[in-house]
């Protein structure tokens, strides 16, 4: 009979079981509370989708953007450097090239002078 609990004992460990029991489920019942549900989940998700969406937009127009400047400014350097090649052109036969002329009749009427 001395391996065997008393009936006190068997209430003790029944109340210890149950308080362990309650308290277990305490603790279950406040991880349920700090879970997400799965439709918040969802539209959490999918805002974050859309923000994530919407920088890949906007870092996609801002490079279209950059890239669109640079052929802008690319035709703008090549438009300066045929303005300058024409400015060469009109300087070459609006100056020099008269210059030239004069001094060719200048030697040629000297040549047949002599």
């Amino acid at each position: 009979m001395a391996d065997e609990p008393t009936l006190g004992e068997v209430v003790r460990r029944l109340e210890a079981i149950h308080a362990d029991l309650k308290e277990d489920l305490r603790e279950y019942g406040a991880r349920l509370e700090k879970k997400v549900s799965v439709e918040r989940y969802e539209l959490e998700r999918r805002t974050a989708d859309d923000v994530h969406r919407q920088v890949i937009e906007r870092v996609a127009a801002i490079e279209s953007a950059r890239l669109q400047e640079k052929r802008d400014a690319e035709a703008e350097r090549r438009k300066a450097e045929d303005q300058r090649r024409a400015d060469r052109r009109l300087i070459l036969t609006g100056l020099i090239v008269p210059v030239l002329i004069v001094l060719l009749q200048v030697y040629l009427s000297s040549k047949g002078a002599s």
